[in-house]
C-alpha cells in the first residue's frame, strides 16, 4: 500500500528519503519504476533478510515482528528494547500515551520480513543512494552496510541521535553534499 500511496508522487523525478520502516514502500515503488526518482537516502531500513545467519539482526527482526504481531501485549522487556532501538522516550514506569498510542497504530501491520524489495533493478539503473545509520545499534549497522554493498551506495554513519539520524550532527551537512553531487552526476548524463 505505501509503495501505491508513493508511485503519483514519483512522477517528477525527486529526491527522495526514507527512514526505517518507510524505506521499504519507497524501494518497492523505486524497483518497479526506477528511473522516477534522482537519488535515494535511505535511513535504517528493517531489512534483515539482507544480513543472515546474524544473531543480533535476527534478534532485532523477531522483536520488530513481535511488535507488530502483538502490539501492547508484546513481551514488556521486548517491547522496550524494540522501543529504546526505534528511539522511542521509554523508561521503567508506564508507556508515555503518545508512545503507545504509536505502538497500537502499528499493531497489525505488514511484517518487514515479508518484503523483498528488487534491489538489483534500483542499482542496476544507476540511482545515486546514501544510507545512513545513527551508529546506536550494531544490527542496524549491518543491515545499512549490506543495503549500501547490494545498491552500489555510499554509507554514512551519524551518531548522536540514535535513529533519528536526520537530526544527528553532521547529517544535514552530508546530505547536502550528497544531493549537490546527485545533480551533478544526473547534469551529466543528461548532457
Amino acid at each position: 500500500m505505501d509503495a501505491l500511496d508513493l508511485a503519483p508522487l514519483l512522477v517528477g523525478r525527486p529526491h527522495v528519503v526514507a527512514h526505517s520502516y518507510g524505506v521499504l514502500g519507497t524501494l518497492i515503488a523505486v524497483a518497479a519504476a526506477p528511473g522516477s526518482v534522482r537519488s535515494l537516502i535511505l535511513i535504517e531500513p528493517p531489512l534483515s533478510h539482507l544480513v543472515p545467519h546474524d544473531p543480533e539482526v535476527a534478534r532485532l527482526e523477531r522483536i520488530g515482528d513481535a511488535v507488530l504481531t502483538h502490539g501492547m501485549d508484546t513481551d514488556p522487556s521486548e517491547l522496550r528494547e524494540f522501543l529504546r532501538i526505534a528511539g522511542a522516550p521509554v523508561g521503567d514506569g508506564p508507556l508515555p500515551e503518545d508512545v503507545a498510542a504509536g505502538v497500537r497504530r502499528a499493531h497489525g501491520g505488514r511484517l518487514p520480513s515479508l518484503s523483498r524489495p528488487r534491489l538489483d533493478a534500483i542499482r542496476d539503473a544507476g540511482v545515486p543512494v546514501l544510507v545512513a545509520s545513527g551508529g546506536h545499534a550494531a544490527a542496524l549497522e549491518r543491515i545499512c552496510d549490506a543495503l549500501a554493498a547490494a545498491l552500489s551506495g555510499k554509507r554514512s554513519v551519524h551518531p548522536g541521535a540514535g535513529h533519528f539520524v536526520a537530526a544527528a550532527p553532521g547529517f544535514a551537512e552530508q546530505l547536502e553534499a550528497f544531493l549537490r553531487k546527485s545533480v551533478r552526476w544526473q547534469a551529466s548524463c543528461d548532457r
